[in-house]
């Protein structure tokens, strides 16, 4: 994902690890099995993101890795500015790095390239009980070309002073009680309930997913908008609802200005955003630290959080790596439950078992953003034609503030549908 998310959920940060060089030493001689001294002599590279190898786990990961193969392990610290295009270039090259972080949505991209390698004998192997809306981005056309590693989502960060002063005592399991808090601070006059600007388009993504939307629909050997889809009308009222109790500005999103900013201000009940964004608070006012709480975005029942985007990170093997084996056996190792589990205890991240959710239990945040994204998470299309729509200016945005203006979600999707497909129809 292109965002800051890797910084931390939740107050606590990530300190970014090693940085490397990459190797031109020999290659895989078949198939092997392994064991220590297996790979001696050769190094297996790595691409990260920046921030996304907190240390402690870097230096476990590493001594497992080198005691159980023999082999070097490098990192090398990408940056996320620029990324796609270094990707792509490396994975054209006779000697790419071995194993590759990509975002999750960027995923099929690569795939459609033919740049990853086929994972799927690896995914029967050690991943079948990953959580589907977390391994989803990691398939394409039926195949696994990654293997999802760690993922983040919104969650509503609230002002418990704020609440407490409107006689609340509790925190929502349901959108209809989220909604009763909102109009009891309302009522209160003292806050704004939440600060919802027009154009969170993430959280309304998460609304559409929580409809069972989707944004796109083929016609043919195409994909075209399916913004005029009754289902998608439903998050954008729904979303109408939220910002109603909102000062905000209705044609800015969450970054103009900086919700976290406005939050900390101490006059805003709520705003929807990631963990991290609570640190970007506490900076710009210290004092609010002990005010502040998390709770996951309640959905139309208790039993089932609200829809989210899930933005995280996929781990690939390039297709053009001559250490296929090794590789794996680097994924196994960072992918066990031990190292999931230390990943997500170090850095507040989501894991990609339920299972090991519980190694989120010291991170308030991060404890909020688990429920949903195991059982409610999606992403926008993950087809490789989606990455342009996404470009400014956004034509969601648009439509989003359109609706927020008074057009009825049927005539701003008209507005902008011609746009999203002229987008859709571009060379990637």
């Amino acid at each position: 994902m292109k965002r800051k998310l890797i910084a931390a959920i939740g107050v606590a940060g990530m300190l970014v690890s090693i940085a490397a060089c990459g190797s031109d030493d020999k290659s895989d001689s078949g198939s092997k099995k392994a064991g220590a001294d297996s790979y001696k002599g050769q190094t297996l590279t790595v691409w990260a993101m920046d921030g996304s190898t907190p240390p402690n786990w870097t230096k476990d990961v590493t001594a497992a890795f080198q005691k159980k193969t023999g082999a070097t392990l490098k990192f090398e610290t990408q940056k996320w500015d620029g990324i796609q295009q270094k990707i792509t270039t490396a994975l054209s090259e006779s000697t790419p790095p071995d194993v590759i972080e990509v975002g999750n949505t960027q995923t099929p991209a690569y795939a459609a390239t033919g740049g990853l390698a086929d994972l799927s004998d690896l995914k029967k192997e050690i991943g079948t009980d990953w959580a589907e809306p977390l391994n989803k981005s990691a398939v394409f056309e039926g195949k696994q070309f990654a293997a999802p590693w760690y993922f983040a989502n919104r969650v509503v960060i609230y002002n418990k002073k704020v609440w407490a002063d409107a006689g609340i005592t509790g925190t929502p399991k349901t959108r209809a009680e989220f909604f009763t808090d909102l109009d009891k601070i309302k009522a209160k006059g003292k806050a704004e309930p939440i600060y919802l600007p027009g154009q969170n388009w993430y959280f309304f993504d998460g609304l559409t997913i929580g409809q069972g939307a989707d944004l796109v629909k083929k016609e043919g050997d195409k994909y075209v908008s399916n913004l005029s889809d009754p289902k998608v009308a439903a998050a954008m009222e729904l979303y109408k609802k939220y910002q109603s109790y909102s000062k905000a500005p209705k044609d800015k999103d969450e970054a103009t200005p900086q919700q976290a900013d406005v939050f900390a201000k101490g006059k805003t009940g709520a705003f929807v955003g990631m963990g991290w964004e609570a640190g970007t608070a506490i900076k710009a006012n210290p004092a609010i630290e002990k005010e502040i709480g998390y709770f996951t975005i309640p959905g139309e029942t208790a039993a089932k959080p609200e829809g989210v985007f899930l933005g995280g990170s996929n781990l690939a093997v390039a297709a053009g790596s001559k250490k296929q084996d090794l590789a794996k056996e680097f994924l196994r190792i960072a992918l066990s439950d031990q190292f999931e589990g230390a990943l997500s205890k170090e850095s507040g991240l989501i894991p990609n078992k339920t299972s090991l959710n519980s190694n989120l239990t010291a991170n308030p945040a991060g404890a909020a953003a688990a429920p949903a994204a195991g059982v409610s998470g999606g992403t926008t299309p993950l087809i490789p034609e989606w990455a342009p729509v996404e470009n400014n200016p956004n034509p969601i945005k648009s439509y989003m503030t359109a609706v927020l203006n008074g057009k009825t979600p049927a005539e701003a999707a008209k507005a902008v549908e011609a746009e999203i497909n002229k987008r859709l129809s571009q060379k990637n």
